[in-house]
């Protein structure tokens, strides 16, 4: 990403304080996650980068996952939507004629995913362990 990018989250950010400059950053990381998960060079859809986010957030958060959304002012799939939505208003981002905000609301429960089932999960590996 090069200055412009961030010269324009600035802005963004300045403007509009729902989110924090990292949640904008870390949609764009998982936007090239997502490409290379299901291999495309260019468009995923909002359903797949939902996917995408919640790998990524395990990976990098694990249990954290819900702390670090909170901090960064997401509180539901629906606020992804909102993020790519700036970035495609702001020219960092595309979207086909298909694409639609309407795709990342009720993606998932942040609580049943990011807690409850990442303890399963966990419960899971450990059991696996033994």
């Amino acid at each position: 990403m090069n200055q412009e990018f961030y010269d324009t989250l600035d802005a963004i950010c300045e403007h509009d304080l729902r989110y924090k400059r990292d949640a904008y950053e870390f949609v764009m990381e998982a936007l090239a996650y997502t490409q290379k998960k299901f291999k495309r060079t260019k468009h995923v859809t909002g359903v797949e980068l939902l996917k995408g986010l919640r790998e990524l957030l395990l990976k990098n958060f694990g249990p954290m996952t819900l702390t670090i959304l909170q901090y960064w002012g997401i509180k539901s799939t629906e606020d992804f939507g909102n993020i790519v939505f700036t970035l495609v208003s702001n020219k960092i981002l595309s979207k086909t004629e298909e694409d639609s905000i309407q795709s990342f609301k009720n993606g998932y429960d942040f609580k049943e995913v990011f807690g409850v089932g990442y303890r399963r999960q966990l419960e899971k590996k450990i059991s696996r362990m033994r």
